[in-house]
């Protein structure tokens, strides 16, 4: 599976994308997120606060309890604004 990080998210974690294997244990995005989170302080820093990430699952947006089963890509970004 490919993770993508965008705006702050990537310059905490410190790289825009990698490409993991969860556990069989991680069936959805917040587990997802939660495991990410463990990586490294800058995936903590990152992902340390679920409530201001958004989530897309192959380009489709998705909430926390979204299962990940076949995902091939799951992008994680701040919240979008525009003016």
């Amino acid at each position: 599976m490919e993770i993508l990080y965008f705006a702050w998210v990537r310059e905490r974690v410190g790289k825009g994308r990698e490409v993991l294997d969860p556990p069989e244990d991680v069936t959805d995005l917040r587990g997802l997120i939660a495991w990410l989170a463990a990586r490294s302080p800058g995936h903590a820093a990152a992902l340390g606060d679920i409530a201001r990430l958004r989530m897309a699952i192959d380009q489709q947006f998705a909430g926390l309890d979204t299962s990940i089963a076949g995902a091939r890509e799951v992008a994680i970004f701040p919240p979008v604004t525009g003016g």
